[in-house]
């Protein structure tokens, strides 16, 4: 008996003792996390140089995850950093007499998630180039997508030994269908004849792409190529035929080459930048050393106008992930979560304009229409402008089409208006592999839809029918919310993914242009003028089960980043579609340069 009882103490004190461990390991993190949002300590003053180094990594949307700073591989914090907050920064410096200007130095770890945040903050330096301060670019190496950004600057400066890298845009796919054969996994496609660019589907069934997809690619990456290299000629004045040439020739991959083809202005090692920041007039401080201040922390000291604080409102509502069914906060657009968002403006009477930036694939049918619902409402009391991020295609046009305008990039991924169904077969490979079979009892012919049984023809034809459905009722509400006729959705329809600045020339959108220009839509449809203020209509996890959420969830992320992750990509990637049963709309591809 005594030993039962030391033995219960012991085990009660294990347990208490590791809960109080994980209890304060949790407030650890969640103080790391909140200090990480606090305010910034880096001083601002007269000749203080505003540097762009990507230490932060810019997020889309504010992230509701108070740990999603914290990579648990290393256990340190990266900052965070909203694209709102960022533009609104650059913004601020254009006429902050203590910014003298701005040094681009891209060598963090963090930067942008798609090619549309790059072409609009890109957009937002180049206005700040108005203000008559400068902008100097200087990097060890120079990818394209930095060399991109870095264009926008007045010199364009590299290391000595450094590498650079210009070769042009590709988009390339995997097909598992030969690995489906040799597992023995069927799959039954269901998707509208006339939906022959709908390509989400074609990995399963194809080892190669179709001409049709092949077809809506190239002409995606030959737009996309085609904005980069337009608006790298304008700035460094070489044509776009040499641009090209030298790519297809590998010609400037070495500091010497890119200089000698006027790509860049020079090449330096890092100390000697301190003489061209002196040459423009930047004057050193009481420590003889110049004052840098990073946007992070520039940002952190640049908030809404309090004296506008009971101006009328103009709401930002994020639309940010897959679109799947129910509720959460997980990086994914939940579609009774989102509609209920939705629900919150429309009845909110600060709000009197209200724009809504989608970034998105698509993804689940049902959610996306209650997503569209809502928009619909929303649209009938208050301006509601789209404002289209690196991707809003399928389910995510779905969403965006009641708007009262659409605003995306040049290089936004959008269109792909078709629909999918796709159900595997999974009773084949867990016999001949694994020796498991499955057996079922039914009260009527077609109950119990498995993926372990082969469908019936009335099972076919019933899903057929819902896909046929969905498909007609996409492309109606497309047509009567771009005001459109609805031969015109068909043509363009098919499930064909479209570049932001094809998209504009079809109707699919009714500008080119960022956040920004979305917001000054909302704010003009609404007859706002000068007095109106910005609100991001974000909620943050509240509760200990909130926070044990969000911590799972950053978890989950790191282990996705790290290098098993990183090998296991394209097998969940697998797994993910083929967990897309039923019907679907959603668009996989995502161009990046």
């Amino acid at each position: 008996m005594k030993f039962v009882k030391v033995f219960l103490a012991s085990l009660l004190a294990f347990v208490v003792g590791t809960f109080v461990c994980f209890f304060l390991w949790i407030m650890i993190l969640v103080g790391m996390a909140a200090s990480m949002g606090g305010g910034s300590t880096e001083p601002v003053t007269d000749n203080t140089i505003l540097k762009i180094d990507f230490s932060e990594m810019i997020t889309d949307s504010p992230s509701t995850n108070p740990f999603a700073a914290i990579d648990f591989q290393t256990m340190q914090a990266t900052p965070q950093l909203s694209f709102f907050s960022a533009l609104r920064a650059i913004d601020a410096a254009a006429t902050d007499d203590r910014i003298k200007g701005i040094y681009l130095r891209m060598n963090g770890m963090g930067g942008f998630s798609d090619t549309a945040q790059a072409e609009e903050f890109r957009a937002t330096l180049k206005q700040f180039k108005e203000s008559g301060k400068f902008i100097i670019s200087y990097n060890e190496t120079y990818s394209q997508g930095q060399y991109y950004l870095a264009t926008v600057a007045d010199k364009i400066y590299m290391q000595p030994e450094g590498s650079f890298d210009w070769m042009g845009m590709a988009s390339q796919s995997l097909f598992f269908k030969g690995l489906l054969d040799k597992l023995g996994v069927e799959v039954e496609i269901f998707r509208p004849t006339v939906c022959k660019y709908k390509s989400a589907v074609e990995p399963y069934f194809l080892t190669k792409m179709s001409p049709e997809n092949r077809a809506q690619m190239q002409s995606l990456v030959n737009s996309m190529w085609g904005t980069i290299t337009t608006t790298i000629s304008e700035a460094r004045g070489i044509s776009v035929e040499e641009l090209n040439r030298l790519a297809d020739e590998l010609a400037v991959m070495l500091p010497e080459e890119a200089l000698n083809a006027k790509m860049i202005d020079g090449t330096k090692y890092e100390d000697e930048m301190e003489t061209v920041f002196e040459e423009l007039g930047v004057e050193k401080g009481l420590d003889d050393e110049l004052n840098f201040v990073s946007l992070g922390g520039y940002a952190s000291q640049v908030g809404p106008d309090t004296k506008k604080m009971t101006a009328p409102e103009v709401a930002i509502v994020y639309a940010e992930g897959q679109i799947v069914d129910g509720e959460g906060t997980d990086g994914n657009i939940y579609g009774n979560t989102l509609a209920a968002k939705l629900r919150e403006v429309r009845l909110d009477e600060h709000v009197k304009s209200v724009v809504v930036r989608v970034n998105s694939p698509g993804g689940s049918a049902l959610a996306s229409d209650l997503i569209w619902r809502e928009m619909e409402l929303l649209k009938a009391v208050k301006p509601v402008i789209v404002s289209m991020g690196g991707y809003a295609a399928s389910g995510g046009y779905y969403i965006s089409a009641p708007a009262d305008a659409i605003v995306a990039d040049k290089t936004t991924l959008t269109g792909s208006i078709g629909v999918f169904g796709m159900i595997p077969n999974a009773g084949k490979a867990l016999e001949k592999k694994l020796g498991v079979t499955v057996d079922v009892v039914k009260t009527n012919t077609s109950a119990g839809v498995t993926p372990f049984m082969p469908m019936t023809s009335v099972e076919k034809r019933a899903l057929m029918r819902s896909v046929d459905r969905v498909y007609e009722r996409f492309t109606g509400l497309v047509a009567d919310g771009r005001n459109l006729p609805l031969e015109k959705v068909l043509d363009i329809a098919g499930g064909r993914v479209w570049s932001g600045e094809e998209a504009l020339k079809i109707g699919l959108v009714d500008m080119n242009g960022g956040l920004k220009e979305a917001i000054a839509v909302a704010v003009e449809k609404a007859g706002l003028g000068e007095e109106y203020r910005i609100e991001e209509k974000v909620d943050a996890p509240t509760g200990l089960a909130a926070y044990m959420s969000a911590f799972s969830a950053r978890v989950k992320a790191s282990w996705e980043a790290s290098e098993l992750g990183v090998a296991l990509k394209e097998y969940r990637y697998l797994q993910e579609a083929m967990s897309q049963t039923g019907v679907v709309m959603y668009s996989p591809y995502k161009v990046e340069f």
